[in-house]
């Protein structure tokens, strides 16, 4: 059976308008991706599994979908490849509507999780059975193969079948099967899943670096945000089918648009609580948290009377008995140069921040042992601040100017 990188490997418009004919294409063309309040609603279901997508892709940019699973991300791509109906909306490849147009007439190609790869053929002839199908000429097809080998370092295993190869190895050939057909748009379906930790880093730089050198459109499907923030131009972030923020990583991770974004981009990931707002601030036991007055106003209107804040790991630091929130150690993870230190809030009255679990990033010369009693402190100007209910960003800035203060309960 073929997959769907196989399937519509002929499918470009012949240069000479007549069907059937293959002409080879000069270098590998570029195309925008449009999604336009693309909907799919699976039969049965009653709430959409992706519902209204907007999104923009440019020329040659790397795109990232992440979010947990079952957020539509992955159902994302397959109505990009044809293989899943949009319900609603419409999809453009370039200023051509593919909405309703089969898999092998939109010039896409796909790499899959498991590879894919046709266990009785070499390497050589899985990267060349695409064109090979679509009648490409025998040099043609030979140069292709031969520059798509040396870009992925495959050369040395091109007469080898896919039971001799490692893990790493074989996704480089799925991946040489898929630039071989020099398509507008790659597509690829977390394709790193089946590696090892270390093989992952490794091979998701080399993914990296080709798309730069190639500089094809490509949308990459991930539930790993690390993945996603080291890899991607841009990312969007999906939930439950709709899109929660798009941005470059360090936009997501810097000014995340609400509470989900928060919890999601990062790791370990940002300390989020809930405080009571007292006297025009946060107050977490006896002390502080400072709230711009624009967010006081936001949240005033909306008649709460909590704010939720946020501090990454690195945002919170170790100072003395007097100045911050005491927690106790539970694990310290030692990464060498610096560690990750979990710890449980133990603030007397403070019964609903009690017990709730912190981390914090220490250096290798401030690492506490287990069961010891710290204290925290964060920088407020690396506070984050959202609506307790909506989850919505509250403006942050301007949080600094005011100083914590300890008040005697």
């Amino acid at each position: 059976m073929a997959t769907v990188s196989d399937a519509h490997q002929g499918s470009r418009t012949p240069h000479n308008g007549s069907s059937g004919t293959y002409l080879p294409v000069k270098g590998i063309p570029m195309a925008s991706v449009t999604f336009d309040r693309a909907t799919r609603i699976y039969p049965g279901n009653t709430l959409p599994s992706v519902d209204k997508f907007d999104l923009e892709i440019a020329d040659g940019e790397f795109l990232v979908l992440v979010g947990p699973s079952g957020c539509g991300k992955s159902t994302s791509l397959r109505m990009l490849a044809g293989l899943e109906e949009c319900n609603e909306g419409r999809i453009l490849i370039g200023d051509k509507d593919v909405t309703n147009l089969a898999a092998k007439d939109r010039d896409i190609a796909m790499v899959f999780q498991n590879y894919a790869l046709y266990p009785h053929m070499t390497v050589r002839d899985n990267m060349a059975f695409a064109l090979k199908i679509a009648g490409a000429p025998k040099d043609e097809i030979a140069k292709r193969v031969a520059e798509a080998a040396k870009i992925l370092d495959l050369e040395p295993y091109l007469e080898r079948k896919p039971k001799a190869l490692s893990g790493g190895q074989r996704q480089r050939v799925a991946m040489g099967r898929a630039i071989v057909r020099k398509p507008q748009v790659f597509l690829m379906d977390e394709p790193l899943s089946n590696l090892d930790a270390k093989l992952r880093v490794q091979t998701r730089t080399q993914i990296a670096r080709l798309q730069r050198q190639l500089g094809v459109t490509t949308v990459y499907v991930t539930h790993d945000q690390v993945e996603a923030l080291t890899m991607g131009d841009r990312i969007c972030v999906l939930k439950d089918g709709i899109k929660q923020q798009v941005g470059t990583p360090s936009e997501l991770y810097e000014k995340p648009a609400n509470v989900f974004v928060a919890g999601f981009i990062g790791s370990p990931a940002m300390n989020i609580f809930d405080v009571p707002i007292v006297e025009g601030e946060g107050r977490l036991g006896p002390r502080g948290i400072p709230v711009p007055k624009a967010a006081l106003d936001e949240l005033d209107r909306q008649g709460r009377k909590e704010v939720t804040v946020g501090y990454r790991p690195e945002a919170l630091e170790v100072v003395g008995a007097d100045d911050g929130w005491p927690v106790e150690v539970v694990v310290v993870e030692d990464l060498g140069a610096d560690a990750y230190v979990y710890a449980e809030l133990k603030i007397p009255g403070a019964t609903d921040a009690g017990g709730k679990e912190v981390v914090v990033r220490v250096g290798r010369d401030a690492k506490p042992k287990r069961g010891e009693i710290i204290n925290l402190r964060g920088k407020h100007e690396n506070l984050h601040l959202f609506d307790p209910e909506t989850g919505l960003r509250l403006p942050s800035r301007g949080a600094s100017d005011r100083r914590e203060r300890t008040r005697d309960e």
